[in-house]
């Protein structure tokens, strides 16, 4: 009798238990989604560590994005030229140019913002991060479907980047300050310069504006500098072998042709 008593009190808060962790769970995945998780997601990526209010009052990142959201609906609703008004109107306000038919992910984190213009065709993962100056762009050669690049979850593009073309840039890539991308990324690598080069893979963690994680900011550059110094070498050490005598010196073309004359 007190072997079942026990049973089912156990069996009782072992449901209490699963219901509680079922609620917690479902608040979590409504919290994602939340303008609460959205300011935390920006102050836990900003390094200065803004405060609730300094996000909420003046970013215009966190501004921009919540005002694409009015024009992406009326854009879904077919009143292209109000949406494109609404945009427009986000734009004098913010520096930053969304188009209305852009599909944004969750938290995406634009941070200063001025000069960022985002495609129509753009496609935005979730927690991902834009610099100042980004452009998000078509090459003017593609398919009217689909003319602008996807970025993944987790992307980090750094100041100044053009991203240009149906392209995808793979889950938490990094494209550095500047770099000019028309190719394929792939996910967890850094590619920089113009045009972009991949110079890095297997990236855990974005570094602030896009730059690599090692010093090895300028691949080719550090290769011809290479090439340089062992061009250098070989002279030196041709040099000195000639100064030993340990170089035959071969007859020219001028003096083995007279010597043919004179014969």
């Amino acid at each position: 009798m007190k072997q079942d008593i026990r049973k089912r009190t156990y069996t009782k808060e072992l449901t209490h238990k699963n219901t509680r962790n079922s609620t917690y769970e479902t608040e979590q995945i409504r919290g994602n989604n939340s303008v609460l998780t959205f300011i935390k997601s920006i102050r836990d990526r900003d390094p200065a560590r803004p405060t609730f209010f300094e996000v909420v009052l003046a970013y215009p990142g966190f501004h921009a994005v919540g005002l694409h959201k009015v024009s992406h609906l009326l854009w879904n609703l077919r009143l292209k030229a109000l949406a494109r008004f609404w945009a427009n109107l986000t734009r004098l306000l913010t520096g930053i140019e969304i188009h209305p038919g852009v599909k944004l992910g969750k938290r995406l984190f634009i941070d200063h913002g001025m000069g960022v213009v985002i495609g129509e065709t753009t496609e935005i993962g979730d927690d991902v991060t834009l610099y100042q100056g980004v452009t998000l762009g078509g090459r003017g050669n593609d398919k009217p479907e689909k003319r602008h690049p996807t970025l993944e979850d987790g992307v980090m593009v750094g100041a100044g980047a053009q991203v240009l073309g149906p392209i995808v840039i793979g889950e938490k890539a990094t494209i550095g300050a500047n770099a000019v991308v028309t190719r394929n990324v792939l996910p967890h690598c850094t590619a920089v310069g113009n045009p972009a080069r991949i110079i890095e893979c297997g990236n855990e963690k974005a570094v602030a504006y896009g730059l690599p994680q090692s010093e090895n900011l300028d691949p080719l550059g550090e290769a011809v500098e290479k090439l340089e110094k062992e061009l250098e070498r070989i002279k030196k050490d041709i040099n000195k072998r000639a100064g030993q005598g340990k170089i035959a010196k071969t007859p020219s073309k001028r003096s083995a042709a007279s010597k043919t004359n004179s014969a």
